[in-house]
């Protein structure tokens, strides 16, 4: 194991400005899947839980949208939520039991509200409610992409270390073309947040400036 003073953001940026890996790229039609931008995540302030990196992150979000809905393209949704008693919550919801743990989001609070920035058109845009990391599991996301003919997933939300990197890597898995947008991505700390970013640069997505996800759907 190489050992190193560097910090995560240190090592990304080496990585970020060092590609020793060709490009995954875009693909013929994308997928917009903004995973869990609810308050419990993003209400900075309120809830101990939150988090924020790039300031503009919702405000990029929405543009992505935007864009995504002008093109007929899907834009997805996902948020958790739990029963009363954390039944549906399963092994993931045993570790704590406080106010601030994740099984204690529950139907109707404010955690599990999406934040108010967000421009969500619920006549347009698919809302799935999940129980795990993967934006994937238990939704009917695969569905929908199929239907679609999508071959590129674009994923925004967080956290960059939890439930973006799991939906990240099932859907390489899946054998979908991965984007995630450096600053539509968020997580609680920086060493975790780049270090993460830093792994699914090297492995399962193209991380990439959101700039250049706004090129790519200019382009279609």
């Amino acid at each position: 194991m190489e050992l190193s003073d560097k910090t995560a953001r240190e090592i990304y940026q080496e990585v970020k400005s060092n590609p020793a890996r060709a490009k995954f790229g875009f693909g013929n039609k994308a997928a917009l899947v903004n995973v869990d931008p609810q308050k419990a995540y993003t209400s900075v302030g309120e809830f101990k839980t939150a988090y924020e990196t790039d300031p503009r992150q919702m405000e990029y979000i929405n543009d992505l949208s935007k864009k995504f809905r002008a093109l007929g393209w899907p834009v997805i949704w996902t948020h958790v939520a739990y029963m009363d008693d954390a039944s549906d919550a399963g092994v993931w919801g045993t570790r704590t039991d406080t106010p601030d743990s994740l099984q204690n989001i529950k139907f109707g609070s404010r955690r599990s509200e999406f934040d108010d920035r967000l421009e969500i058109d619920r006549t347009k845009d698919a809302v799935y409610l999940k129980k795990m990391p993967s934006a994937f599991f238990e939704t009917p996301l695969q569905s929908l992409l199929v239907w679609h003919q999508v071959d590129t997933l674009v994923i925004t939300g967080g956290s960059t270390s939890g439930c973006i990197r799991a939906t990240a890597v099932e859907s390489l898995s899946r054998g979908y073309k991965t984007i995630v947008p450096e600053e539509c991505v968020a997580d609680k700390h920086e060493s975790y947040h780049f270090a993460n970013l830093t792994d699914l640069l090297l492995k399962y997505a193209d991380v990439v400036d959101v700039k250049e996800v706004f090129e790519y759907l200019g382009e279609q």
